[in-house]
């Protein structure tokens, strides 16, 4: 059992010994690394990047026993709502009837249906019209 452990350790020995002058050398013909320039700096970018606005509003929904039902989060331009998961009739959490988790609905996009809100009218363009073409005789 010796004799064999011995004998690997001599092999692996033997092996890293024979590959260690080939990593030693090195190429006398290689070319030189090319030469690096110096870039000139461009043009400023003529985009102009405003901060989001960090003010947010947060709007709570209670029940009348003190029990939040809905919270209303608006962030800038997006509005996102968070309902808790409440578990239908008499079904416990981790029942094969309960809800497991309920997302948050982001706003995307509102309707208003009542007509309420008029629209800023812009001023509109004539349509152009073409003149007839010249009878050929």
């Amino acid at each position: 059992m010796r004799q064999i452990r011995s004998h690997l350790l001599v092999g692996l020995w033997l092996t890293a010994a024979a590959s260690l002058p080939a990593l030693a050398q090195q190429r006398a013909d290689a070319p030189p690394p090319p030469r690096m320039e110096k870039l000139e700096e461009g043009a400023a970018p003529a985009v102009t990047i405003t901060p989001p606005s960090e003010k947010s509003t947060v709007t709570e929904k209670r029940a009348p026993g003190g029990k939040r039902t809905e919270v209303k989060v608006k962030t800038g331009k997006s509005t996102y709502r968070v309902q808790p998961a409440d578990e239908p009739g008499n079904a416990q959490r981790g029942d094969g009837q309960s809800i497991a988790a309920k997302p948050a609905q982001v706003e995307v996009m509102q309707f208003d249906m009542s007509g309420k809100r008029k629209l800023q009218k812009e001023p509109v363009e004539p349509t152009p019209t073409l003149q007839p073409a010249p009878e050929k005789k």
